[in-house]
Parts: C-alpha cells; structure tokens; sequence
C-alpha cells in the first residue's frame, strides 16, 4: 500500500519477487512474467538477505521461491518476507521440511512446475490478485464525513471503492434509492482526489426545469432568449478544474443528454447564444434512484451516454440494510445538532429496537429528520419508545407508569393560579428563559391534549387560549395528536 498526497490509501501495481538460486530457472521465471507484462524483481539467496531489509514489499503480490543453496529454514525467509500483510507465495521446487499441512501457515498456495503454461501461470497469478485484495486493510486516511458513517460491510465496502476511483480521472455513477447519502458519496470522492483544490459543483437535474437546463449547464450569452439581460457562465465553467455533480441524471430530457454525451467526448461547448467554442476540463460524477437501463430499454435514456457515465458504478445500500450503523448515524447527526446549540439527544435502548424496526422508505434522509425534529421537541434530552412519533413505535413502551401524571390534569389547570406553587428557583448561574417557557409550553400542550383525548378544541379551552392559536403552537413545537 501507498498513501497518495490526496491521504487516499492507493494499491500499488502487482509486482513478482523471485527468489532462487538456480539460475536458469530464475531468467526462465523472469521471462515468463515479463511476457505477459508483470514487473518482476529477481535474487539469489545472498542477494536477497543482504537487500531483504531496505526493500520495499508494498508493491509484492506474489513471491515465487526457488532452490536454497544457503542452510536456512523455509520459516526464517517467510518471516522476513511477511513483515506486513501475508504476501501470497508460490514454490518453484520441492522443500523437503514442508508438507502440503504447512503450505497454508506459510502463505504457500502450491507448486509452479515446469514447464511454466500460460493458462497455468495466469491461473496462479489470479489466486495471488484476488488474495492480495482481501488482505488490504481499509484505507485509514480516508476520514468519514458527516452523513457517512458506519462500519457495516456495505459502508466498508464502498470507502474501499472510494479509495480506488478517487485518485483516478474517471466517471462514477452512483446509484441507490433516495436519501442514501449519494451527494456525500461525490463530494467524498471529490475532496480525495487531486481536483480537491478546484470547485465542486452539483447540479440537480431533476429540481431544473428542461427549456432551463441546457442555460444552466452551458451558460448563455447576453439576448440568448428573452431575460438574458447578461452573458452567464454556465456549472461546466464554474467547475473547470474540479467536480461536476450531476444529481438524478435519469431526469434528463433526451435532447440534454444528447449535448452532454458531445460535452463528454470532446471536452468542448459552446454557450446558449454564443457561437464561441469553450474548452472545459472537469470530473464527471452522476447520481440516480432509476435504473437506467431498464429507461434503455424503453427509449428514455441513451445507451451511449450510460456507458459514458457508468465507466465505475458505486451502490448504495438503503439503511434497511446496514441497520447496524442506526446507532453510530443517530451519534453523528446527533452531534452535528448539539454543534449547532441543539443540544445532544440521547437515544434510550427501547427507542433504539423500535428504530431498527422501521422500514426507512426515505433512508438516511428520513433519519435526520427525524433526529432533528426530536431535538426541537426534547433539546437534550433522552428519547425513549413514548418520545419518538408514532408511526416509529414498533415495540410497546416498556414502563408506561412514568407516563403517569400524579394528578389529574383537568383539576390541576383549573386552580390556575395554584400552578405558582410550583414555580422553580433560579439557579446561580441563570437560565435561558425562552427555552425554558417553550419546554413548559410544550409539556402543557402535551397534558391538555391527553386529558381531552386529542380533541384541540376542548384543550385549547382547558389552556385558554383560541383554537388557531394552539394549532400554530403545535405547528411549532412538532406536535402531532397521538
């Protein structure tokens, strides 16, 4: 492994390490590999101990050992050679001290026999890639983002894919149901790759009307159309030198796309009105909740401008999927509120089953709304299975005796004057007055409503006040009838 000056963790190419004191069978091995193109590095025994320590195995993803005319144990070499990740290994002979018991333990795959086929070799060598992979440890430069957090297998995943595409010039298409954190996805990809320094710039194509489109990607010049009372660089301008977000490509209409696949394959435009040619050079990263292929199919989408855009596709997986990450999303939206004086929720762990019960149509965009909706109507506070809104109640409330109100509310607000008694004491150090008001303002809302079954009117009378008025307070605060 690598780490570029972007902090993205690059796989280096795949490398052969030869370790073999028989000659002619090392320069036979060399021109091999070399035949089909793979960089290789060749020793003797004594070479290769006198160099073992200062050279660099990153790049190794496969070591072929050889015939040993030194006295030294199989197991010696493998130590020095697995200074890091277990590097995948192949024998070019026989060692008497190893059974096929001890191949694994040593990262022994098997034995390349002469004569060396390329069938054979390339076989051996797939083996070698595909272990290699999975021995990569995430890459820990990578920071998460808000809204993209998670250590479940589908969100290691794609920080691994992220990893791989964003230091290379390349289209990604990102795909996934709404709410999934796909914008979060490309401005990741954008802040990790070496267009970090220039723009980033989204688009969606969807929330721009079609006649308006094509002015809000390519500019236009001033009379272009009615209201270009001005020249107006386009978003392909504003994001030369960095990123290109096209949010909901799938809502292009077929004309557009037809522009933009020209945009794509030439790198030039020209402006609404304008007859001047425009060089652009910008990185394309596009997102849908559509399958494109199946608008192919029915003539919706170009098939020419998809293969432009899906030259590496990343998947979202929808939050039904990763449930595992409800609790560390919760902590993370959680505190970005608290940064912002909202005040941290905490989330008791009958609230947290509940959650997970919900079948999150609207993903993790769902969630923060729901996050931040509670944290208006609870500042700070512990959310248990009673707090949440109905429709996230999966499992009954566990102790509904603190539910309880100790007495009657009706009777209660009735002696009006008699709430003084309950008046608190200012602390020392103060408090904050109209968070204070609101929090009573909501909790006698809350009580009027349960003590006249949800019926407004009745509780806007218990709480004298007119009817519209307590609608708007319900507004407010995010007060639903139960």
């Amino acid at each position: 492994m690598r780490t570029t000056n972007s902090g993205v963790s690059d796989q280096l190419p795949f490398q052969a390490l030869i370790i073999d004191d028989d000659a002619d069978r090392r320069e036979t091995l060399r021109a091999c590999l070399q035949f089909i193109e793979l960089e290789c590095h060749v020793f003797d025994f004594v070479s290769w101990l006198q160099q073992s320590k200062a050279f660099a195995l990153d790049a190794v993803g496969v070591v072929l050992i050889g015939e040993s005319s030194l006295p030294i144990a199989l197991n010696k070499l493998v130590a020095e050679l697995d200074r890091g990740p277990v590097i995948p290994k192949l024998l070019t002979c026989d060692w008497p001290e190893l059974d096929q018991g001890a191949f694994a333990q040593s990262g022994i795959l098997g034995v390349l026999e002469q004569p060396y086929r390329y069938p054979q070799l390339l076989d051996w060598l797939h083996q070698c890639a595909l272990l290699r992979e999975r021995g990569i440890t995430e890459p820990r430069a990578l920071p998460d983002m808000p809204g993209f957090v998670g250590q479940s297998a589908p969100i290691r995943e794609i920080r691994h894919l992220i990893a791989q595409v964003a230091p290379r010039d390349i289209s990604v298409l990102i795909t996934g149901e709404s709410g999934t954190g796909k914008e979060v996805v490309a401005r990741c990809l954008h802040e990790h790759s070496p267009r970090r320094d220039g723009p980033f710039v989204p688009v969606n194509c969807g929330a721009i009307p079609s006649e308006l489109l094509e002015s809000e990607l390519f500019g236009h010049e001033k009379g272009a159309f009615t209201g270009a009372i001005s020249s107006r660089p386009g978003r392909f301008e504003l994001a030369n030198g960095g990123t290109l977000f096209l949010d909901e490509i799938g809502d292009m209409p077929l004309p557009m796309q037809v522009k933009l696949l020209r945009v794509l394959q030439e790198r030039q435009f020209e402006r609404v009105g304008g007859s001047k040619t425009l060089e652009v050079d910008v990185r394309i990263v596009t997102a849908t909740h559509k399958n494109l292929e199946l608008m192919i199919q029915d003539g919706q989408f170009r098939e020419d401008l998809y293969y432009r855009l899906n030259v590496f596709p990343i998947e979202m997986p929808a939050l039904r999927d990763r449930l595992e990450d409800l609790p560390l999303l919760i902590n993370n939206l959680s505190q970005q509120l608290d940064e912002t004086g909202s005040g941290r929720l905490q989330f008791h762990p009958a609230a947290l089953e509940s959650l997970r019960l919900h079948p999150w149509p609207g993903n993790v965009r769902e969630l923060a709304n729901l996050v931040e909706r509670l944290s208006i109507i609870h500042p700070g506070g512990v959310i248990g299975v009673s707090e949440l809104p109905p429709k996230f109640r999966h499992i009954e409330e566990p102790d509904p005796a603190r539910y309880v109100q100790p007495e009657p509310f009706p009777e209660a607000i009735a002696n009006g004057p008699g709430l003084q008694a309950d008046v608190e004491i200012l602390p020392v150090e103060g408090l904050d007055l109209k968070a204070w008001l609101e929090s009573h303002e909501q909790c006698l809302i809350h009580q009027a409503l349960d003590a006249t079954d949800q019926v407004v009117s009745k509780a806007a009378r218990l709480l004298q006040i007119r009817r519209t008025t307590l609608v708007e307070k319900m507004r407010k605060y995010g007060i639903e009838r139960q």
